[in-house]
């Protein structure tokens, strides 16, 4: 279609407008880091679960442990714990003297409100505690006890996901909606643009369109590198012209990963521009919908899953990416490195169409395919997937869609389309925080289970899983539990995607992309690779090249 000259006048005047906004509002700052991301955000941490939702919630509120590079966690806001013999009982010994950024004191009664805030709203990372925790107590101002209902086996690392908030401001910001009783809204409206946190930086200004604009916290209880960021602001956009001239301009630090690979060989061209490509923990699947004719027949699904070109989607659209090894990042501990791979085999796939009850309706039951409008490149992928059905006989219709609107018609099973593109990062390093948040029937309903899955005997198997403490059993466990998912067949796995980052290596340390150059582990926690307290900010470096 071509665009009247007027209208594309219009909209190359409206994106310069943009980048100016952006360039003058942060003209005079020196130390600053600015990143690009698909929008919105939510920093209330208990609505955040998305990647920029939790990249933000990462960096406003503290966690009782926090996890490292190579997968384990280590104290933070608690400083040691014990468990009881069964496994039932945590008691964490917090940190003294740790400041909200009101200037109030982080006590256990915090630690138990936060808890108590999140089970009770139901979003957000509310479904990897919601099973398990019976009770939560202070038993003094710096002691706080969790009781489980049941062991549940990765609880240490599932609390890199509680984040703590101020009790008293919040409660202080409540509206009276009754939502939920006598707690108002449970300050979510609040909570939309502003922060109850202790993290190491505070919100500046949110705009819930637009952009998160975060400074650095002066009381913050740890030490903080004098070359740390004073400030950072999170832009709301993924529009690849915009964020190239952003690089260029020295007005972003680091780009978003969804770009197309055109724009990243395009800006590493710049002087003092590098690309870093982490492998950390992200997965693109072709979610299909298990409960609606004709990706309902396990046939069918398999059809589909031999007739896939796998080796383009990881060469030739995202190149350097990996074909995914069944339901589970290979990074996390816990993922089954010999399990069975679909690979391309027409021969298969037909074989397969041929058991499925539609085999001959094909006509009558087209299937539609929905990508991401926020990232260019699943449109590849999704033509390549069209294409790839059309040999065997099956009529896929390619549809753009708006993430938000994704996340909206998914809701339900009646308005959850057959087929979804969708990445999908852990919540916490290991193996069953991708299978519960991915298969478990609790998620349906939910960007990241789209397949509608709901089946009882899995739904066991993963609580079994969770609930045992031994990690060597717990892991033989998640391995039956991937030969189980894969024989079923509810999505494609397509590719471990690397996350590519255009970032200005030249004026910024970022200890993330420097391990990913060096062949080391990044963080397998979503979010955490954007810790601003990872990266140093050299902004006489960044006048040279302005000078150039």
């Amino acid at each position: 279609m071509r665009i009247p000259i007027k209208l594309k006048f219009f909209l190359v005047t409206l994106v310069m407008v943009l980048i100016a906004m952006v360039g003058l509002a942060f003209a005079d700052s020196q130390k600053i880091v600015r990143f690009t991301e698909a929008w919105p955000t939510y920093i209330d941490p208990a609505v955040a679960a998305d990647f920029s939702s939790s990249v933000s919630v990462v960096n406003l509120y503290d966690t009782l442990v926090f996890p490292t590079y190579e997968g384990e966690v280590v104290p933070h806001l608690a400083e040691s714990w014990e468990i009881s013999e069964d496994a039932l009982n945590y008691i964490f010994h917090l940190r003294k003297g740790v400041k909200f950024h009101d200037g109030t004191e982080l006590t256990a009664q915090d630690v138990v409100f936060s808890i108590n805030r999140l089970l009770t709203i139901g979003q957000g990372y509310s479904y990897i505690f919601e099973p398990v925790i019976d009770k939560v107590e202070a038993l003094d101002d710096y002691t706080v006890s969790f009781t489980l209902q049941e062991p549940f086996g990765p609880f240490l690392y599932a609390l890199v996901r509680l984040y703590i908030l101020n009790e008293d401001l919040v409660l202080s910001r409540i509206e009276d909606t009754g939502e939920y009783g006598d707690l108002g809204d449970y300050g979510k409206r609040w909570l939309l643009t502003h922060d109850a946190g202790s993290g190491p930086y505070m919100v500046e200004e949110m705009r819930v369109e637009e952009y998160l604009h975060a400074n650095q916290f002066p009381d913050y209880w740890k030490e903080v590198d004098p070359d740390a960021p004073l400030e950072f602001r999170f832009i709301g956009t993924t529009e690849t012209a915009t964020v190239r001239t952003l690089i260029r301009r020295r007005e972003l630090e680091i780009s978003d990963f969804r770009q197309p690979a055109e724009f990243y060989q395009n800006v590493a061209k710049e002087e003092g521009v590098k690309i870093a490509k982490m492998f950390g923990g992200s997965t693109l699947y072709c979610m299909m919908h298990t409960q609606k004719p004709p990706t309902d027949d396990i046939h069918f699904r398999k059809a589909l899953a031999y007739a896939v070109d796998y080796d383009a989607i990881a060469n030739q659209i995202f190149p350097g990416a990996r074909q995914s090894k069944g339901p589970v990042s290979s990074i996390l501990p816990g993922h089954k490195s010999d399990i069975f791979q679909y690979k391309r085999d027409l021969d298969k796939a037909l074989g397969e169409l041929k058991q499925s009850k539609y085999y001959d309706q094909l006509d009558e039951y087209p299937i539609d395919l929905i990508w991401c409008a926020e990232v260019p490149d699943e449109e590849k992928v999704a033509l390549l997937l069209q294409a790839n059905a059309a040999e065997i006989g099956i009529k896929v219709n390619v549809v753009k869609t708006p993430w938000m609107k994704i996340i909206e018609e998914v809701a339900t099973p009646d308005s959850t389309s057959h087929l979804y593109l969708i990445f999908v990062s852990p919540h916490y390093a290991e193996a069953g925080s991708m299978i519960q948040s991915k298969y478990h029937s609790s998620s349906c309903g939910t960007w990241e289970q789209t397949e509608w899955l709901e089946d009882a005997e899995l739904d066991r198997m993963i609580e079994q899983a969770i609930a045992t403490v031994n990690k060597e059993e717990r892991f033989a466990q998640y391995y039956a539990i991937q030969d189980y998912i894969v024989d079923l067949c509810p999505s494609l796995f397509l590719i471990d995607q690397p996350e590519n980052y255009a970032y200005q290596d030249y004026y910024i340390d970022w200890v993330a992309a420097e391990r990913a150059e060096q062949g080391e582990r990044v963080n397998p926690v979503m979010g955490y690779n954007h810790y601003m307290l990872d990266v140093k900010v050299y902004p006489e470096k960044r006048d040279e090249l302005l000078k150039k």
